[in-house]
């Protein structure tokens, strides 16, 4: 159970750094409180989440977040009111009869948890600062090493990039909507020129997410410049406070469900088990209080009934009280009509001084606009003057451009042919040099049969020539012998021995051929 989910949260922990930013939550023991989760980039898919004391998995807000990454992992009780709750109420305090009996963590794969957790903290952390370098570019200058501000540059140009790009297919989708009753082949032009931008916006999603895990790698490497990063930060946006405040929170959470034992588990769900009872013997108590309460109200109807007697009389003595300040009210009215009618011709005689001081305001505008007219003339005349050149170098600049494109799609053109040459020729070539590699082969391994055949030649030669040798000299010494045996003897048989010498000599001559 402990290695299922030590390979889930690690997936979960993974996501958070590479996936776009999408918040869970987590709801521990059946409970209906809804502790923080975790963000990632694109979308992260949640599932079989299967840490011990998880249950079930729940897309919370995506402002919930994480901040120190070098929290020390002791937590003596659990701490209820550390968890965020979706409505407020009172927050209770914590049960020592819940805390944990371990204060460390015993098993290998709960170390890894808590560290990879702790990595992921750290980067969020790294990513959260990176806003302030986006918004503040001089800071880079003389301040951090050069490979990273080449980075940070990058990841820049990725990013304006990448909103550029996603502002265009916003406009064309948006034009697409506003023109449905367009032809069908503009529609299809139109559709198929955004599938062809939002193709394009996926290699740069790429490239962005890489240029941002390499930001994060060179700052790990470098704690000097981590640390004059966090000094020159004047803080994170309050979306990301929360994000590392959650984190640091999930952390605590996360360290103090891996110290409980499964027996403490089941202390505590028994435990809960008889708050649950205790609760229900309350809500009799608080039944039978209800009905105490309902003939409390009975009997309070009865009291107010007598008050609202009471009210009444003095509604009455108010209706006299108002008859009373009616009359004092119409001779206050009388008194304020005379005042008014005073005013009212006072106000009269300061209108027509306005009135005069107007006609002679009014008359010195009327000098003052024919004055300014000519100047106007001659102003309008220069403005049309400076549009008209203006108009003329944009034409000029046009055609020029325009002659410079023409050229530039010659040369492209041009570039691409013989780039197409070039191919062919280096596919030729490469079938030449293979021919000629095996025509090399083949000759070599002619002429070494050829020496292999001159030398077996030459073997068989002297073997023949030294054959012949043996058996002349034979032929001869059995002559030789022959004839001392037979010298006494006639003609005739020397006659015949010179026959026989003659064949002799002929089977050698046969041999020797």
């Amino acid at each position: 159970m402990e290695e299922k989910g030590t390979r889930t949260f690690v997936q979960l922990v993974t996501g958070v750094l590479s996936q776009g930013p999408i918040l869970y939550s987590l709801r521990v023991d059946g409970s209906q409180n809804w502790v923080a989760g975790c963000e990632s980039k694109e979308s992260l898919e949640l599932a079989d989440i299967s840490v011990p004391g998880y249950i079930e998995a729940k897309p919370a807000a995506p402002e919930m977040a994480f901040e120190l990454f070098s929290m020390a992992p002791s937590y003596d009780s659990l701490a209820i009111q550390r968890i965020p709750l979706r409505t407020d109420i009172i927050q209770a305090e914590p049960m020592k009869t819940l805390a944990p009996s371990k204060s460390k963590l015993s098993t290998i794969e709960a170390k890894r948890i808590m560290s990879v957790l702790d990595e992921a903290i750290q980067k969020v952390e790294l990513v959260t600062l990176m806003s302030y370098v986006e918004s503040h570019p001089e800071v880079l200058e003389g301040m951090f090493p050069e490979d990273l501000v080449r980075a940070i540059r990058e990841h820049l140009d990725i990013g304006q990039v990448l909103l550029e790009g996603a502002s265009i297919l916003q406009e064309k989708q948006k034009q697409l909507e506003e023109e449905e009753e367009a032809e069908e082949a503009w529609c299809q032009d139109r559709l198929l020129s955004i599938e062809l931008c939002r193709a394009s916006l996926g290699p740069l999603t790429h490239q962005f997410r890489d240029s941002t895990k390499a930001i994060l790698r060179l700052l790990t490497n470098d704690s000097q410049v981590i640390t004059l990063l966090q000094m020159q930060a004047p803080g994170r946006s309050p979306g990301a406070q929360r994000l590392l405040d959650s984190l640091v929170e999930l952390r605590g959470f996360l360290f103090e469900k891996l110290l409980t034992s499964p027996m403490e588990v089941k202390e505590k769900n028994q435990f809960i088990q008889d708050i649950n009872r205790r609760n229900e013997r309350n809500q009799e108590v608080i039944d039978t209080l209800q009905a105490e309460l309902a003939e409390v109200l009975k009997n309070k109807e009865s009291e107010v009934e007598k008050e609202n007697f009471v009210i009444q009389e003095l509604k009455n003595h108010l209706h006299q009280v108002f008859k009373f300040s009616e009359n004092s009210l119409l001779r206050t009215k009388q008194e304020a009509e005379k005042q008014q009618k005073v005013d009212y011709r006072a106000s009269q005689a300061r209108l027509a001084k306005i009135q005069q001081e107007f006609l002679a305001l009014r008359t010195q505008f009327h000098n003052l606009v024919m004055e300014n007219r000519e100047v106007e003339q001659a102003l309008r005349k220069k403005k049309y003057k400076v549009e008209t050149e203006i108009e003329n170098w944009i034409q000029k600049y046009d055609m020029e451009m325009s002659e410079k494109q023409d050229e530039f799609e010659d040369l492209e053109s041009i570039h691409k042919e013989e780039k197409l040459q070039l191919e062919e020729l280096k596919e030729r070539h490469a079938v030449l040099v293979e021919e000629f590699a095996q025509i090399r082969a083949e000759s070599e391994i002619n002429s070494k049969k050829r020496v292999e055949a001159e030398r077996e030649m030459v073997r068989m030669v002297r073997a023949a020539t030294l054959i012949q040798a043996v058996w002349k000299g034979y032929l001869v010494r059995s002559m030789l012998r022959s004839r001392k045996k037979k010298r006494g003897k006639g003609k005739g048989k020397d006659k015949g021995k010179g026959k026989e010498e003659k064949k002799a000599k002929g089977k050698a001559k046969a041999k020797k051929k």
